[in-house]
């Protein structure tokens, strides 16, 4: 029987960022995958003959020690400032409005008291994200028994707190839980730029901007951070695919041992203590301990089983909340579309379609009741505008993530798939008058789709709702924190896992420090 001194199920980027350090640190590491490729949703795929892209389609948040301790880019990722991307807010009532810079530094469309106005909000925003941002980026601390290394991460946010002085403390502890609309509300007048944050504060998701507690969301965004700038966006050379492959690299480099197409079917458990795998086709492999970065649910429910849990924890996993509400569109375009008002050279940026609060806010009404928005909110990038590989000479690749679309449709998605479509592409049409006449093929992902194809339940990105409850310690439940289990040698390394989604990396570090004994 083959022996291992760590296994890492899953080769998303979480668990190549988990393989890369523990390899790194010594250990003996054998990876599965139970897909043909690593990397996840961050790996490309061809949709279209020509055509290829990735389901996350940009980088927001690579956790710099991630990028540094791993040496990605002698491994060919290229974070270069220069790769940064604006945001645009796109309208049909008005010029779009263009944020530069690291999320907003500068403005382009607006009046100049809009702008002091948002000058002023994002200094709050980045003031307040800045409180948040050390707890979101180590192990979270553990509220019976917590360490001194913990015990200082809160004193060190306490302290924070302190320097805002004593208002703009009163004001963060009563904005932290508030609504994103009403925030965005007291401090900005432009519907436009109101728009575009309340999307940014909801996508992915089942929230509208109005929903209690959805300011967490754009906290979340704006504490992370890509290529020094924190808040921007890129978009990698190769497209989302050249971050994986990196990570990959690295893993390999630190002498990980990467095995694809090789689906776990269960953890196999001894006297309470992780003890190896078992894969789909029989085979047994022994390691004392086993790092899954697979979704939580999954880890404990199918690999390891109830038999082994107590009810209570049991309980706790199977209500997580974790049904998508974001839908993924991707368009192989015979030429690169035009959009109203758009300068050529704002193309490749972020584009947003969410011209007003309520406007997002009206996208997410039929979510609650199990519909899909017939108006729905987008963000758009044309990944093949800033790396042509991606698509044939002149075409264009158009990648689109779309609320709301919720898992469980009323009238199911076989039904509603195609309805879903026509009303996304005539809100494009709108914005970008004839794109559908270059349209050459089209594949909409729902979250069904997402699930299946990514083996992510509930086809949510973040494994589990990114809400106030399902934060920090209580991520992903209460006995499972911290990325420790209730099983003794098994850990969990995946965006279930504090502190979420997003392509960080961060829960796959985390965890490896977890493994390793190391603090922080």
């Amino acid at each position: 029987m083959t022996s291992f001194d760590a296994i890492v199920i899953g080769g998303g980027h979480n668990g190549l960022v988990a393989a890369a350090f523990l390899a790194k640190s010594g250990r003996k590491v054998l990876v599965l995958e139970a897909e043909q490729e690593t990397g996840g949703a961050g790996r490309s795929h061809e949709f279209a003959p020509g055509f290829r892209v990735s389901m996350a389609h940009l980088l927001n948040r690579l956790h710099p020690e991630v990028v540094k301790g791993l040496g990605l880019e002698s491994h060919g990722l290229n974070l270069s400032p220069a790769r940064q991307i604006p945001s645009v807010a796109l309208s049909t009532e008005a010029d779009p409005l263009v944020l530069t810079g690291a999320y907003g530094e500068r403005l382009e469309g607006i009046s100049p008291a809009a702008e002091r106005e948002w000058a002023d909000v994002r200094a709050q925003l980045f003031r307040y994200a800045g409180i948040l941002k050390p707890l979101l980026a180590r192990r979270p601390p553990a509220l019976g028994g917590m360490a001194l290394t913990e015990a200082a991460a809160f004193a060190m946010t306490g302290l924070s707190l302190k320097r805002l002085g004593k208002e703009d403390m009163r004001d963060f502890l009563r904005v932290l839980l508030m609504n994103a609309a009403d925030f965005l509300d007291e401090g900005l007048a432009d519907d436009r730029l109101k728009g575009l944050l309340a999307f940014d504060a909801v996508i992915g998701s089942h929230l509208g901007p109005r929903s209690p507690t959805s300011l967490l969301g754009l906290y979340y965004r704006l504490t992370g951070e890509t290529g020094g700038a924190p808040g921007g966006q890129l978009q990698p050379a190769g497209g989302m695919g050249a971050v994986t492959a990196a990570l990959r690299k690295a893993a390999e480099k630190a002498g990980a041992t990467i095995r694809t197409g090789s689906a776990v079917k269960a953890i196999t458990v001894e006297n309470g203590r992780a003890a190896g795998i078992v894969l789909e086709d029989g085979e047994a492999i022994r390691a004392a301990t086993i790092v899954s970065a697979m979704n939580p649910r999954t880890t404990f429910m199918d690999l390891v089983g109830p038999r082994h849990l107590d009810t209570g924890f049991t309980r706790r996993v199977q209500n997580i909340r974790m049904k998508g509400d974001a839908a993924k569109l991707h368009l192989a375009l015979d030429r690169a579309p035009e959009f109203l008002g758009l300068p050529l050279e704002h193309r490749r940026g972020r584009l947003v379609i969410a011209p007003s609060t309520d406007y997002v806010e009206n996208a997410f009404n039929p979510a609650k009741y199990g519909e899909f928005s017939l108006e729905p909110a987008m963000e758009i990038t044309l990944p093949s505008l800033d790396d042509p590989s991606l698509a044939p000479a002149g075409a264009c690749v158009l990648s689109a993530t779309v609320q709301y679309a919720p898992y469980a449709l009323k009238e199911g998605w076989e039904r509603g798939k195609p309805k879903f479509l026509e009303a996304i592409l005539s809100v494009l049409e709108r914005h970008a008058p004839g794109i559908r006449k270059t349209i050459v093929h089209s594949e909409l992902l729902t979250p069904v789709d997402i699930e299946q194809r990514y083996r992510m339940p509930g086809g949510h990105w973040h494994h589990g709702e990114l809400q106030a409850d399902q934060m920090l310690m209580s991520r992903p439940v209460f006995g499972a924190e911290g990325y420790d289990t209730p099983i003794a040698g098994l850990f969990l390394a995946g965006s279930g896992s504090h502190p979420g989604g997003g392509i960080s990396g961060v829960p796959g570090m985390n965890a490896a420090k977890r493994v390793l004994g190391v603090k922080g």
